[in-house]
């Protein structure tokens, strides 16, 4: 049986994998030059802005067209924090990160697509925090 990860409401294929886990760090670090010509180091803890990139492959994480379409319409909708559940249980509150694009391109194109012609996506999110409660 295949579990899914959620995206808000929307259902998304398990076995499209999150290609940038590793990709960020929590401790920052600027580094800089001195007057006299030491190296200051700057580090600081980042609490939000982690980029999760789900990313279908070649041969698996196809999600149908009508997932497609309706993570497209999410897009679009201002200010949105949305909970990331993946497949393995985590949770974050996420937005979609629309610096980077949202790639949706069919497995087979044919003139006549449904809602379940399977797609290869690649989804940029960035975490945020959660949406302040009144």
């Amino acid at each position: 049986m295949m579990r899914n990860h959620t995206l808000g409401a929307i259902a998304i294929p398990e076995d499209v994998w999150w290609t940038d886990e590793f990709a960020w760090s929590a401790l920052a670090q600027e580094n800089d030059t001195g007057l006299t010509g030491a190296l200051i180091i700057h580090q600081g803890l980042r609490t939000e802005g982690r980029p999760i990139t789900l990313t279908s492959n070649t041969n698996g994480g196809w999600v149908p067209r009508g997932t497609v379409l309706a993570l497209h319409a999410q897009r679009a909708l201002p200010d949105t924090r949305l909970t990331l559940t993946l497949a393995d249980g985590r949770e974050f509150t996420v937005m979609h990160d629309l610096t980077r694009e949202f790639e949706a391109a069919p497995v087979r194109p044919a003139c006549d697509m449904t809602n379940a012609t399977n797609y290869r996506i690649t989804l940029p999110l960035i975490q945020t925090a959660p949406p302040e409660t009144p």
